[in-house]
């Protein structure tokens, strides 16, 4: 919902932002796509042992240059099918081991309930990009749904800067799966299947 409201429309002010610190500097945007990996993997080990605001802190800044790397490969007509690939398997591995790290959390605290939670959300997570890869190669579009990948990481965001895990981690296991379903129903429509 977001990306199709927002789209490319902050794509100037991160290349402001980039300019800033790197000149005129060309870098391979997968640098930057690494690097958003490796705040997502410093984001995992704070919220798994409990500096949830550092953790927050930390998702900001890999979901930055998770918005660097596309911009850049846009601005400097460097956009590649690997690019794109290696953008989309990385989030993955972000977005997942950021649920890891507050299913530690939530065990390392006895939470069994949030645990259990967490796992089911972490479930939907993995199951709405799947979705949406298994229609694109269908040659059928999937930006449908209520939370893809920039609402997924504002309510993280939200839940780990406000202490607020235990109530943002039940809306995301019961809105992922939505999200899962509701593109089911729009990939079933746009198909023409009736069974």
């Amino acid at each position: 919902m977001i990306s199709s409201k927002i789209g490319h429309s902050l794509d100037p002010v991160i290349l402001k932002t980039y300019h800033l610190f790197f000149k005129d500097k060309v870098i391979n945007p997968n640098i930057f796509t690494l690097c958003g990996t490796f705040f997502g993997f410093i984001a995992f080990l704070c919220v798994a042992y409990d500096f949830l605001l550092l953790g927050s802190i930390t998702l900001l800044i890999s979901g930055f240059f998770d918005l660097m790397d596309g911009a850049l490969a846009r601005n400097t007509n460097n956009v590649t099918r690997f690019g794109g690939f290696l953008d989309s398997v990385l989030d993955r591995y972000t977005d997942l081991s950021i649920m890891l790290g507050i299913l530690i959390h939530f065990l390392r605290h006895g939470d069994l309930f949030n645990s259990t939670v967490t796992f089911v959300a972490a479930i939907g997570i993995a199951i709405i990009p799947y979705a949406k890869a298994r229609a694109e190669a269908a040659s059928l579009p999937c930006n449908t749904g209520l939370l893809e990948r920039p609402e997924r990481l504002i309510l993280i965001l939200i839940d780990l800067f406000f202490g607020l895990l235990p109530y943002v981690i039940v809306v995301l296991a019961i809105f992922t799966h939505v999200t899962v379903i509701q593109r089911v129903l729009f990939v079933r429509k746009v198909s023409k299947i009736d069974r």
